[in-house]
């Protein structure tokens, strides 16, 4: 039964369903392993440490060893124009103004601090007289012939960190940073035409591939599908499917949705686990969506399995991580499951929450598996911050203040990968980035810029509610290119009992608020707030609508004001 008490603009409301309306909810495995809350329990404000981390980074004045984390790069490669490079590790010595000519920095890095900030709210076209959107044109790879975004802006550093050739995610996951960034800037100079020939070169690629992506890597210069030492990567199907799918939003052009279909049924048609690195989210995401928007029929559940699940052979054990070690709750990170006892990557975590959050826009069903996933990487993630972590559980304590608190660790292990540290016990933070450049890179290296920068995208969803342990995503914060929609919100309770939240609506407007997972409107001419109860181990999923609207439907879609606010609408028997 849903109760209603009205007064003043605030309502009081019990979310336990309708039972012939209620959605059922999907199980993600690998998520109902993890702790329904985790410990020790504290979600930190991902938001300020976003904005704390750009002001800090972002300081050409910065003082202390290793600093600043940026510098200016004159070498004008693709563009003619400065770029400022960033920092991939803290004192990599292959870097800054010095070093390789000042050429050596990744799009990982530049894109992701970028898009992070901007997320939350900072306009990275003009701070401080400099337009960091523009200087990602260099990323574009018009000298090599590739016409895509790179991670490099040049072969001549490329096989110092990853690009050009290597590793097909590599090639493939800046253009992705690139179309959200896109999104956000849509009339900055010179983005649109790259935006087209980015498309356009996934769209050939797709034709040449023909459904088969089990290769290295793509030559995007002589539109070759290559193999060398590295493993296949057919989840890169998931980018081209993602990008192509944007591209079709943005443009109408009807070839990238085919291309979008057709990259995601190359990428369904897998009989074993595909993923690689971090781009089979996005294929479980658009197929949520496209589904949704596209009446089609793509196995989300085999998507988001193969996302969680840790069982890809050739990247053995490439997943989400699940496990309490030493009291510490690590579940929800993302990286490898099997790499000496687990070993998760704070830029794989945070990038996993841009297309998984998302989902439940387009497909309800999965707002308790989200909602809770969530709730556990939110929490564990803070540990790869030496500011979180206790010192016992780190390899450089004495070192991390070096990252001014807003750098992090790369990962965090349950056995430690270098041997002088075996005695450490887990979970243990720690980087890769003295194993870059062995004897030269110092210990500080294990702080991760590039890994830091993404903490924007935390931070534009998860904020906190008047209730400890229950979070308010926003849906609609990585949704890029979405069509019309209102403001957006999941909401998982992981307790026992039921539990009251105030959810706060926009000053000045009347909402009414309608709850997609009990398929009912909850509360009407909402004001100010209103209270919401929700029920033991059960989500709701708000949209905030304009009062009084008129209400259509369309197929499965039910609609306010001709704009969709229930994707899977089920009609009541």
């Amino acid at each position: 039964m849903n109760i209603s008490l009205k007064s003043t603009g605030i309502c009081l409301l019990l979310l336990s369903g309708i039972a012939n309306a209620q959605v059922k909810q999907q199980a993600i495995p690998r998520v109902d392993q993890m702790a329904d809350v985790p410990k020790p329990f504290q979600i930190i404000d991902y938001n300020k440490l976003a904005l704390d981390f750009d002001k800090t980074v972002f300081d050409f004045d910065a003082k202390g060893k290793f600093w600043p984390l940026v510098w200016i790069d004159k070498s004008q490669k693709n563009y003619p124009q400065d770029v400022v490079g960033m920092y991939t590790a803290i004192g990599d010595v292959r870097q800054g103004a010095a070093h390789n000519d000042g050429m050596f920095h990744e799009a990982l890095a530049s894109m992701g601090a970028t898009l992070g900030a901007t997320l939350v709210g900072i306009d990275k076209t003009n701070q401080k007289k400099l337009n960091y959107v523009a200087m990602l044109k260099n990323y574009f790879s018009a000298e090599s012939g590739w016409n895509i975004m790179m991670n490099n802006t040049t072969p001549k550093v490329a096989l110092l960190g990853g690009g050009y050739g290597r590793d097909w995610w590599y090639d493939v996951y800046p253009n992705v940073m690139f179309y959200a960034i896109y999104d956000k800037y849509p009339t900055e100079p010179g983005l649109e035409e790259m935006a087209r020939k980015i498309a356009d070169k996934f769209y050939e690629a797709d034709v040449i591939l023909n459904g088969n992506y089990d290769y290295s890597y793509f030559d995007y210069g002589n539109m070759k599908p290559m193999k060398n030492n590295i493993c296949a990567q057919p989840d890169a199907a998931a980018g081209h499917a993602w990008v192509l799918y944007m591209a079709y939003k943005k443009f109408g052009d009807a070839k990238y949705l085919k291309g979008a279909k057709s990259a995601l049924a190359a990428l369904q048609s897998q009989k074993l686990n595909p993923t690689y690195e971090l781009l089979m989210p996005f294929g479980a995401s658009l197929a949520a969506r496209i589904n949704a928007e596209e009446n089609q029929d793509y196995d989300i559940n085999k998507m988001l399995h193969w996302t969680f699940d840790g069982t890809p052979i050739c990247r053995e054990g490439w997943g989400v991580l699940v496990g309490n070690w030493n009291g510490i709750d690590i579940s929800g990170i993302v990286g490898s499951t099997v790499d000496h006892g687990g070993y998760g990557f704070l830029m794989n975590t945070y990038d996993a929450a841009w297309p998984l959050v998302p989902i439940v826009r387009y497909n309800q069903s999965y707002a308790n598996a989200i909602g809770k996933w969530m709730l556990n990487a939110a929490n564990a993630s803070k540990f790869f911050y030496p500011k979180y972590m206790p010192d016992e559980h780190e390899i450089i304590p004495q070192l991390a203040s070096a990252g001014k608190d807003v750098i992090a660790y790369e990962g965090i292990i349950k056995q430690s990968n270098y041997p002088e540290y075996q005695d450490i016990k887990a979970p243990v933070a720690q980087g890769d980035g003295p194993l870059w450049m062995p004897g030269q890179n110092p210990p500080e290296s294990q702080l991760s810029v590039y890994g830091s920068g993404h903490v924007g995208i935390f931070g534009s969803i998860i904020k906190p509610t008047t209730a400890d342990g229950i979070l308010q995503l926003d849906l609609l914060a990585t949704d890029f290119f979405h069509d019309k929609a209102y403001p957006s919100y999941l909401y998982y309770n992981p307790f026992t009992e039921n539990k009251t939240i105030t959810v706060s609506v926009a000053k000045g407007k009347k909402v009414d608020l309608y709850d997609t997972v009990s398929g009912a409107f909850v509360a009407k001419n909402v004001s100010n707030s209103a209270k919401i109860t929700l029920t033991s181990k059960n989500s709701a999923v708000l949209v905030m609508i304009p009062a009084k609207g008129k209400i259509t439907y369309s197929g499965t879609k039910m609609l306010v004001n001709n704009v969709v606010v229930d994707y899977q609408y089920q009609i009541k028997k």
